[in-house]
């Protein structure tokens, strides 16, 4: 038995949680889209894009960690890939963050849409180059990463919805 097959149960409820919350994002974001009479695609592409990226990079690597794999050194490539490929993301975010002319992010917003995915896809990335000396630890810290990930989607999509809901409203 490989040290991913442990894992099993927890991916199998952490993907099929992010794999709900992909639908229930679109939907929501068609609702406020419905509501909303001007957009700005930078803010979206910072506020809500993420989101979805987040929930499919959580159910992306669920579904591979589930996989039958042999040893953990494949698998660990995948996450690791994947792991570079958010911290990457992650600064473009932070980027488009900076030039949303239409909301002025908060302390609350840098930590949720910047620094806690890039702590999240940095950890996926650290822990693939680990996992020959650490593997247990390394899997601990992957599975960190993905619910990470998966709390924040949920608190961005959250805190999106509220904002449209309460804060629009009022204006």
């Amino acid at each position: 038995m490989t040290p991913l097959a442990r894992w099993q149960n927890f991916y199998v409820i952490i993907g099929s949680s992010a794999g709900a919350l992909i639908g229930l994002q679109f939907v929501v974001l068609s609702l406020i889209t419905s509501r909303s009479a001007r957009t700005d695609p930078v803010a979206g592409s910072a506020f809500s894009s993420p989101n979805i990226v987040h929930f499919a990079a959580v159910l992306g690597l669920s579904a591979v960690l589930s996989a039958p794999w042999d040893a953990v050194g494949p698998a660990s490539i995948v996450w690791g890939l994947a792991g570079f490929g958010g911290v990457v993301y992650a600064i473009v975010v932070t980027r488009r963050m900076r030039r949303v002319t239409v909301y002025q992010p908060e302390f609350e917003d840098w930590l949720f849409h910047s620094l806690l995915p890039f702590a999240a896809y940095l950890a996926l990335a650290v822990s693939a180059c680990a996992v020959r000396f650490r593997i247990r630890e390394c899997l601990f810290c992957v599975g960190a990463a993905v619910l990470l990930l998966l709390f924040i989607g949920i608190h961005n999509a959250w805190d999106a919805v509220t904002y449209h809901v309460f804060a629009r409203k009022q204006q």
